[in-house]
């Protein structure tokens, strides 16, 4: 097994539904351009109000993935 070395980046995933869909959402988004995505973990999570309901989820996740030789 090699040792790895990884990079990590921070995004903002939103959905009205969940917060789970909000992650989701960063992942799949994130995955169009970065390959190798190993793990991710929330460091944030807050919700946007609007008329005194939740409008819709935002969570900021941190992800690793590997870098290439």
């Amino acid at each position: 097994m090699a040792d790895h070395v990884y990079k990590i980046v921070e995004l903002v995933g939103t959905s009205r539904t969940t917060i789970e869909d909000a992650v989701q959402n960063a992942l799949t988004k994130a995955s169009e351009t970065i390959r190798s995505i190993r793990w991710f973990y929330v460091t944030e999570t807050r919700g946007y109000v609007e008329e005194g309901r939740v409008g819709y989820w935002q969570v900021t996740i941190k992800l690793g993935f590997t870098i290439e030789e």
